[in-house]
């Protein structure tokens, strides 16, 4: 908890102060007319680029935000967080523009990228400490470090400050829109991890702009916040998926989860393979590097946010900190979801000629073999294989299947929801 720091709801106008503290070490980031948004919804959608902060995501209002306000007695003993990547980054940029010592604790999920930056960003003056295999190991670590050497813990969201400097970022959009001679949007679709910039943006919509639909997108795989909300308070997930790592968080926060509560926003959630081919559309069509969590709003647009004809739309993307090296799992689970990827053991007879009988009499015109995975036994009259299977299109799949039923090896599709997919992906 900051120095100074009192345990009081988050208002409209703690918002705005931020903005004044912010205006002098960042500038606005863009706002994006999405044309193949627009044309999914059948709205006007505009994309806040949160991505191109000097720390590639929003989090960089917050912690500046927070750091700005010690007095100096809490400066002079140092700052420290927790992260899965994106809020260390803002944390070592906010060291290095005000002075300040800083450590950060990250998950051993945080990408190579992710913590480079926060190597480049903080320098001589923040070291990193990589431990644990979630956000809250880190967030453990931290606490601890904290109560042990009286450095200022710096939460991802769950202080006041942090909320309203994350809420700047739907403050700066707004202004954005009326410069521009634009209507204000009639949505704000704002992705949701422990719920700081959501909380933020909803307590400055709620009290400046209360005829605004603000709705908060979760990872399918990580949904504390809709937990919390069906609880009546912040509950501890059992198992998460920490693909969507920059929201991949295990609970909703004590500060946040009330805000959120009381504004009335909605609370969705999206499969992580919906953002994964948001994430390569965005990569594509739009020629924005979005990281998983950055995605996450767009991802809703159009399936799982519906939207008026012809409404006016903002959603924030939240950040751009992806590793390349991941995108071969985001193609993957991008086409799982969309139905063109699928797995199947085909029990194969050991005799010559049973895989080209295979590939003439079950694959079609369209159809590729992405993977084939086989160990010939002599001993045996059998032997089973793995095989991926891509289709030219999703309503290729009741075909392939009729083929497979009539041929004469035995086949198995492999469920998605199966143990086996944990070695596949």
């Amino acid at each position: 908890m900051a120095t100074g720091a009192q345990q009081r709801p988050v208002d409209a106008n703690d918002v705005e102060q931020a903005r004044k503290r912010l205006s002098s070490v960042l500038s606005p980031t863009a706002l994006h007319l999405s044309d193949r948004l627009s044309a999914r919804t059948g709205g006007e959608v505009w994309l806040k680029r949160e991505d191109l902060q000097p720390v590639r995501s929003y989090k960089v209002r917050g912690a500046y935000n927070l750091i700005a306000q010690l007095e100096p007695e809490a400066r002079a003993a140092g700052v420290v967080c927790a992260s899965a990547g994106n809020h260390a980054q803002g944390l070592a940029y906010a060291c290095g523009r005000l002075g300040v010592r800083g450590r950060v604790y990250l998950p051993r999920t945080t990408p190579r990228q992710k913590r480079d930056r926060i190597a480049v960003l903080g320098g001589d003056l923040v070291e990193i400490r990589v431990l644990g295999d979630t956000y809250d190991d880190a967030a453990a670590e931290a606490k601890a470090d904290a109560a042990r050497t009286g450095a200022t813990l710096v939460p991802a969201f769950d202080h006041p400050w942090t909320v309203a400097g994350q809420g700047t970022a739907v403050a700066e959009a707004f202004e954005q829109l009326q410069e521009l001679g634009k209507p204000l949007p009639d949505v704000v679709v704002i992705p949701v991890g422990g719920g700081g910039l959501l909380a933020g943006a909803a307590t400055w919509l709620s009290e400046r702009h209360p005829e605004v639909r603000v709705v908060g997108v979760e990872p399918a795989g990580a949904a504390s916040m809709h937990a919390a909300m069906q609880a009546g308070e912040p509950v501890v997930l059992a198992e998460i998926d920490g693909f969507v790592d920059g929201a991949a968080v295990r609970r909703a926060g004590d500060v946040t989860y009330p805000i959120i509560r009381d504004t009335k926003v909605e609370v969705v959630s999206v499969a992580e393979g919906r953002v994964c081919s948001e994430m390569l559309e965005l990569y594509q069509a739009d020629g924005i590097i979005a990281e998983p969590a950055g995605a996450l709003a767009a991802a809703a647009l159009g399936e799982v946010v519906r939207l008026q004809p012809g409404a006016s739309v903002l959603a924030l993307l939240s950040g751009g900190n992806n590793d390349v090296s991941r995108y071969a799992e985001v193609v993957e689970r991008a086409l799982i979801h969309e139905g063109r990827k699928h797995y199947f053991l085909v029990d194969f007879p050991q005799e010559p000629g049973a895989l080209r009988r295979f590939l003439d009499d079950v694959l079609g015109p369209d159809d590729d073999v992405t993977l084939f995975e086989y160990v010939k036994r002599n001993n045996r009259e059998t032997g089973p294989a793995l095989v991926g299977i891509e289709l030219g299109s999703p309503d290729d799949l009741p075909a392939l299947l009729a083929r497979m039923e009539s041929s004469p090896p035995n086949i198995e599709k492999i469920p998605a929801d199966s143990p086996l997919f944990r070695y596949l992906l």
